[in-house]
């Protein structure tokens, strides 16, 4: 990115985040640019599982492009809020930040999967990665790998410098999301320090979100269009739909930006609201991941246009809005508008969202989008075979795919041995104990397997 675009003055760090990639520069990141006080809220954002993005952006001084894609056309913002990009694994620059009493507010975007949590809800104290961190931060010796320990290890250094109360805000698809973020860091912080975990308790806030903005990797074509329309070439562009969405709850003890002049809203209750998106929007995507691959797409648009794929997603927004409308206090939320609003975004061809990325960490999103729907329509003395469809959809894709992305990857291959009914039990245990341990679902689920053809996926 030349010159001419390089802001005169950056914004001091008052925001760490953790995940840098290209939702982050799509959303939060992008809220922060539009906020009236911006010039007072730089980010540093470090990267998660490798510095690639994080050197890509340092290159351009933080800055890049969000191109919005509509059917009309696209549009092209530059955003400068990112003020200093960081490799994850520099442990040291991020105490230093943490701190800091400037830094205000801490956001996350590191994947369901990072939070690591047991069937109970807590921190996974048996997860490989967790039980090396949890030995690391009681050695003192060498630094954390995870996102969690990493964050437990700079709060003890903000702890140590007394640099006040801060706020965490979790931008992860996790229903009720700032308490798993509660659990899991208090949980590695008190199997280390049990002082600090009481100091987290008493000066950290954890925020609730929903979050939700499409946002497909980037593309050398993508980044070929910003070079052609810009006039500069632009190596951490992001595309994105024009829609955003931000809900929070909580409390900033420390202050925050003004993200309500980009649109942001700020909620007493998140619940209704994570729901909303967890099951319609990522409940959806889920489906058509799996459901649309083995019928032989590779992106969302191209799933929805399949009437079989499109009848399934339909029929699983029947039974999610059936508990939704349920929910007291839930008028606001729109629902039938929110419906029609997700199939003409679903629909916009422009925005190529391939269904392989949505795939990834399957045994974790499956847990918030399906497993909730199918619970509640159980208890409701229904079927749940919407919900049930797209478990089975998993099931057969995670059979069909010639790499499997998730965490539980090897458990899965080791179910996907099995045969017939004992195949379907291991593999719904590791999305639900509970579930497996029925057999009217069981016996469900694997009378669904199949419903989408045995097509071989792409990896």
């Amino acid at each position: 990115m030349n010159r001419r675009l390089r802001p005169s003055a950056k914004a001091p760090v008052r925001i760490v985040h953790l995940g840098l990639g290209a939702f982050h520069r799509s959303h939060q990141a992008w809220y922060t640019h539009q906020a009236g006080d911006a010039a007072d809220w730089g980010i540093a954002a470090f990267t998660g599982r490798r510095p690639d993005a994080a050197l890509a952006l340092a290159e351009q001084d933080g800055l890049y492009t969000v191109v919005e894609r509509a059917d009309a056309g696209d549009s092209f913002t530059v955003v400068s809020s990112i003020v200093e990009a960081v490799d994850g694994a520099d442990v040291q620059r991020l105490t230093e930040l943490l701190a800091a009493p400037a830094t205000a507010v801490v956001t996350l975007t590191i994947t369901e999967a990072a939070y690591r949590l047991g069937a109970d809800g807590q921190l996974d104290r048996k997860a490989h990665d967790v039980v090396a961190d949890l030995a690391l931060l009681a050695s003192g010796d060498g630094q954390p790998a995870t996102p969690l320990g990493r964050l437990v290890l700079a709060l003890a250094a903000r702890r140590a410098a007394a640099a006040g109360p801060l706020a965490v805000v979790c931008c992860d698809n996790l229903s009720n999301n700032g308490t798993v973020a509660h659990h899991a860091v208090v949980g590695m912080a008190g199997a280390w320090d049990a002082d600090l975990a009481d100091w987290i308790d008493a000066n950290v806030s954890f925020v609730s979100t929903s979050v939700d903005r499409i946002t497909p990797r980037t593309t050398e074509a993508d980044i070929a269009a910003v070079q052609a329309a810009c006039g500069y070439g632009d190596n951490s562009s992001v595309v994105a739909e024009p829609f955003s969405n931000w809900v929070l709850s909580g409390e900033f003890p420390a202050g925050r930006p003004q993200w309500e002049d980009a649109g942001a809203v700020f909620v007493a209750d998140i619940e209704p609201y994570e729901n909303r998106k967890l099951w319609l929007l990522n409940g959806a995507h889920s489906l058509l991941a799996y459901a649309g691959q083995l019928r032989g797409h590779a992106t969302v648009a191209q799933a929805l246009a399949d009437p079989l794929c499109l009848r399934a997603v339909e029929s699983f927004w029947d039974e999610a809005e059936a508990n939704l409308s349920g929910t007291e206090g839930t008028a606001d939320l729109q629902i039938p508008e929110y419906r029609r609003a997700l199939l003409a975004r679903f629909s916009n061809a422009r925005i190529a969202h391939h269904l392989a990325q949505i795939a990834m960490d399957g045994s974790t999103k499956l847990r918030m989008r399906a497993v909730p729907v199918l619970q509640a329509e159980r208890a409701a003395g229904r079927s749940g075979a919407a919900a049930a469809l797209m478990i089975a959809a998993w099931m057969d894709y995670s059979a069909a795919a010639a790499e499997l992305q998730d965490p539980l990857a090897s458990q899965v291959a080791e179910a996907n041995h099995l045969s017939g009914t004992d195949r379907i039990r291991a593999l719904l245990a590791l999305v639900d104990p509970n579930l497996a341990g029925d057999a009217a679902v069981v016996a469900l689920v694997e009378d669904l397997c199949g419903t989408f053809g045995e097509r071989a996926v792409s990896p």
